[in-house]
């Protein structure tokens, strides 16, 4: 018998299993920043990277940690404003809110110049002709996020599924490649430069707050929860650290380059690994920058709504955009003309998640009990020591913190935690797309593929 509209109101919530938990997990993690970041971190500190791959391994597990926690503590806060507000009051939920809108808008271009680097790397062309090829891929994603456009959690999951097929081929076929000899000098650039890599990977490590929002319907979550962040935490360590040591061991000098995964590729199976690397990097940079931009529009409303930002709800969904288009086309004609490089690049919304990820922990550490907020606390410091070396996104990240706080008085409108829309790092492209499955608006936005 069908069920009347009654039956179904009271029908139980959906039901996130460990499989699928898991395959979430993973989805919010790995994303378009292992393009790029493994050359990128071998460029700044040479093989001594692999030391700044270690230790935010560490600080990941952290992370996970205490996002899992705030998730169960706190299910109605619904992401790190919500999150930080908590703990730290609305001013700093509303900061974390606008260092998470405008890591959205100033990553989206970034994340588009990483996938047009494997397409001219194909191709050819130099700076020009990757800064077009990036703003094509950035209208795709504006005319994707304009129009509503979400993939199904089936297709996210299977982009996450290529990734890692990817990187397998990648890391198996060229390990024939490798030399001893690619290890020396280990420090080339000293230890300072450790941190600076440690500062530009931190892309790859944000994403366990996207699904931290969702661990309430886990069927037992003080059982679930465990084993989902577990075998979570299991695969992308296995992933992240077999590239980043096939990247050094297998190119030697040559790491530090924006393809490091084509390299790569190309070494395994030939050419056609140059194609099916320009092919991935195009499908996961725009999956991973719709989701991004949908949670951040969702997140706009919400702070337009709140007073946090002016014009009200539907100016507050128009916003993200618009300003997307803009600092897109300032950041990619900076890039064409050659006045900034990615690695400068990639500094600024990492700063900006940083910084968003200092509110969370550092909240969690005051309402947080136990082991967990010990994590907390520990992450809290860690987070600080990353954010030291993110030299001059630092000043753009004090800008955008005095805006949102100032910006924020006008009005007294508060949503409460329980309102605040997700937000993640930018490799949390899997996550999103579970509104296909059951509504959940502030699951979180993608990579980064973060």
């Amino acid at each position: 018998m069908p069920e009347s509209s009654a039956q179904k109101s009271f029908s139980p919530p959906f039901t996130l299993s460990v499989p699928r938990g898991i395959a979430l997990y993973i989805g919010a993690l790995l994303g378009p920043g292992l393009l790029l970041l493994p050359g990128l971190a071998a460029r700044q500190a040479g093989p001594a990277s692999i030391v700044a791959w270690a230790a935010l391994l560490g600080v990941s597990a952290l992370f996970a940690v205490v996002f899992a926690a705030l998730g169960r503590a706190h299910p109605q806060a619904n992401g790190v404003a919500g999150y930080t507000a908590v703990g730290l009051g609305r001013t700093a939920g509303r900061v974390a809110g606008w260092c998470f809108l405008a890591g959205v808008i100033g990553g989206a271009p970034v994340v588009s110049l990483i996938g047009a680097g494997y397409v001219t790397a194909l191709t050819g062309g130099g700076l020009l002709a990757r800064g077009l090829v990036a703003a094509a891929l950035l209208l795709v994603v504006l005319a994707l996020a304009l129009g509503g456009v979400r993939a199904s959690s089936t297709a996210q999951l299977i982009l996450v599924a290529l990734l890692i097929v990817i990187i397998a081929v990648a890391v198996v076929g060229s390990g024939r490649h490798a030399h001893a000899g690619n290890w020396a000098p280990f420090a080339p650039h000293g230890g300072s430069a450790i941190g600076r890599a440690a500062a530009t990977l931190m892309l790859s490590f944000v994403g366990w707050e996207a699904v931290a929002p969702l661990t309430n319907r886990f069927r037992n979550p003080d059982r679930d929860l465990p084993r989902v962040i577990g075998a979570a935490f299991g695969v992308t360590t296995v992933l992240n650290l077999a590239l980043a040591v096939t990247t050094i061991a297998v190119l030697g000098p040559a790491a530090g380059t924006d393809v490091p995964l084509a390299s790569l590729l190309v070494r395994a199976v030939g050419e056609t690994g140059q194609v099916a690397a320009a092919v991935a990097a195009v499908v996961l940079t725009v999956g991973a920058a719709n989701a991004y931009l949908s949670g951040a529009t969702a997140m706009a409303r919400r702070l337009a709504e709140a007073g946090g930002v002016g014009g009200g709800r539907g100016a507050g969904g128009r916003m993200v955009p618009a300003a997307c288009a803009l600092v897109g086309l300032v950041v990619i004609g900076l890039y064409a003309a050659r006045v900034v490089n990615t690695a400068e690049l990639i500094g600024l919304p990492t700063t900006l998640f940083l910084v968003v990820y200092l509110g969370c922990t550092v909240s969690a550490a005051r309402t947080l009990r136990g082991w967990s907020r010990g994590a907390a606390g520990v992450a809290a410091v860690a987070v600080l020591v990353v954010l030291a070396f993110c030299g001059w996104p630092l000043v753009v990240a004090g800008v955008v913190v005095l805006v949102a706080a100032v910006t924020g008085r006008r009005r007294r409108g508060w949503p409460g935690s329980g309102g605040w829309p997700g937000g993640g790092g930018w490799p949390a492209a899997a996550v999103r797309p579970v509104t296909a499955v059951q509504p959940v608006t502030a699951a979180s936005p993608c990579g980064a593929s973060r």
